[in-house]
């Protein structure tokens, strides 16, 4: 079935099985509204998109979540019925807690300071998802990106439900000792809620928010509510190595976001869909944010072949055809404090950096960046969404029209996740990855070429003398065994690479050309699904 005659036929559902609002069966009062929003091309909230997304992929997938419905006896209409209840189930947000509390300023005064945690599912448990700290966060962003974490973890096969947290402050207003009030309070108040704790509820760092935080978070959980818990520490992720983090953990996001977009730009179909050749050799691409997401990815892209020509940032813009330097832009960040001014570029005045002709485009800032109103002007063939909802159901549904390939953010920006879910597992553990094996794999590997050497010896003799047995230079590079960060990028790279061929199954399947978005919410679907159809509902 064509996916416009899914939507119409999933429409037509929600209208007669009373999915309206002030109808009394009403499942989510935005399900019908963010289709005809989008469908005339008018702006939406965040977290309509994220239900809008949501609602499209369902609509596709329905028609095979009844057909394998594992009731036989049960008639087709009462099977569609049960389905439709279980993909009610998934959309809302379970749970949000509003927090406001006092802090005492520097300077004396007092202040007041608001926050927010959304769990939006605990059809896994812990709930996982990121702190920000922001002047312009409010609760329907954070129930918005709660439910982006959700579909995020089902699609890379991370065992998480959503949640994510946002406190409103520009934390570049505050001095260090108030942030660490700011951070320390609100773990208390998260605390006294139950919403955080190893098997609860795990943060991590997001936009504002980094490794100082999280080391604050988990020492202010461990000696307090979290002092008899051998666990205490794995109470969020994202901290220093030397406080229970892990070595990989602050590239993740960057380096998984490579990950991603090597899955498909190795693709040949998927690059003569879009008119350009496979692999990384001579392509260009602008990042929009040079922060961590931002930082890690021009890294990467450019050690494989990527020429950067163009980094925009809230306070200002620089471009170079022939080349930016990652290493050398970010040496100019640390000691400047902005790329404005950066030697090897230019600055950009021209307006957004976003519509410049390049290659790759990768929004790694805030969401809702390309909408209907702008998205003719992109002239990059590959947006890669670092940041999460950089693009809006407007712009999304130009991009397909016109051959533009989007890889989307619950996929491409899950590096993160992943591994903090390596580092969850660790603090469980309390052992690093790598620690029991290492004496016995080296010592394996020398008697493996011993081995060999015996081998010709005995069938060729030593008449010239014994012969050398010389491991290549990629063999002598892991002759120690794996390091915890050889195993961590080993893990995340197998888990972009399993999670990219499963997304390409499913748009192959369900006939969804470059719609990359739908194919992944509908495998995150399907795993929410199948978990919510076998375990049940408690309470019902």
């Amino acid at each position: 079935m064509a996916l416009t005659s899914r939507i119409t036929k999933f429409k037509s559902l929600c209208h007669h099985s009373g999915w309206l609002a002030g109808s009394r069966r009403v499942a989510s009062p935005c399900l019908t509204r963010p289709l005809s929003a989008a469908a005339a091309g008018e702006d939406v909230s965040f977290y309509q998109m994220v239900d809008l997304f949501y609602d499209k992929a369902a609509a596709v997938i329905e028609d095979q979540l009844v057909e394998d419905f594992p009731t036989p006896n049960l008639a087709p209409e009462e099977k569609r019925i049960r389905v439709q209840g279980i993909l009610t189930t998934i959309k809302p947000c379970q749970h949000v807690i509003s927090i406001s509390f006092p802090i005492k300023r520097d300077n004396g005064r007092v202040e007041m300071v608001d926050g927010w945690r959304a769990q939006h599912s605990q059809h896994r448990t812990p709930c996982k998802g990121g702190m920000r700290f922001s002047a312009d966060v409010h609760e329907g962003e954070v129930r918005a990106l709660a439910a982006l974490m959700t579909y995020k973890c089902a699609v890379v096969d991370v065992p998480f439900g959503g949640a994510k947290a946002g406190v409103r402050i520009d934390p570049k207003k505050y001095s260090v000792e108030e942030l660490e009030k700011i951070t320390r309070r609100f773990t208390i108040e998260l605390a006294k809620k139950g919403f955080i704790g190893p098997g609860i509820d795990v943060p991590a760092p997001d936009m504002g928010t980094g490794e100082r935080e999280m080391s604050w978070m988990a020492s202010t959980y461990a000696k307090t509510v979290g002092y008899l818990d051998i666990n205490a520490y794995a109470c969020c992720t994202g901290k220093p190595v030397h406080q229970s983090g892990i070595h990989g953990r602050v590239s993740a996001t960057g380096k998984g976001l490579f990950h991603g977009v090597e899955q498909f730009i190795n693709e040949a179909s998927y690059m003569s869909a879009v008119g350009l050749t496979p692999g990384f050799g001579d392509k260009t691409f602008i990042v929009q944010g040079f922060g961590n997401v931002g930082l890690h990815s021009t890294r990467y892209l450019h050690r494989h072949g990527a020429v950067c020509v163009g980094v925009q940032e809230w306070d200002g813009a620089i471009y170079n055809r022939q080349g930016i330097n990652p290493r050398e832009l970010e040496d100019w960040k640390i000691a400047n404090g902005t790329i404005v001014g950066f030697p090897g570029a230019q600055a950009y005045t021209e307006g957004s950096l976003l519509f410049e002709e390049c290659d790759i485009l990768v929004p790694a800032a805030n969401e809702k960046q390309i909408d209907g109103s702008n998205a003719h002007k992109v002239k990059a063939k590959i947006i890669a969404e670092g940041a999460n909802g950089p693009t809006t159901p407007a712009a999304d549904k130009y991009f397909l029209e016109n051959n533009v390939l989007v890889i989307p953010d619950l996929y491409l920006n899950a590096g993160g996740v992943t591994v903090s879910y390596f580092e969850w597992l660790k603090n469980l553990n309390h052992v690093s990855y790598g620690r029991l094996l290492f004496k016995y794999e080296k010592e394996s590997n020398y008697h493996l070429l011993e081995s060999v050497q015996h081998s010709l010896e005995k069938r060729f003799g030593k008449s010239g003398g014994g012969i050398p047995i010389v491991p290549s230079e990629a063999f002598r590079d892991r002759i120690s065994g794996a390091s915890e960060r050889d195993i961590v990028e080993s893990g995340l790279a197998y888990t972009m690479e399993r999670s990219a061929r499963a997304i390409m199954r499913t748009a192959v399947q369900y006939n969804l050309g470059l719609d990359l978005r739908t194919a992944a919410y509908i495998n995150a679907i399907e795993k929410i699904y199948k978990n919510y159809r076998e375990a049940g509902f408690t309470f019902t």
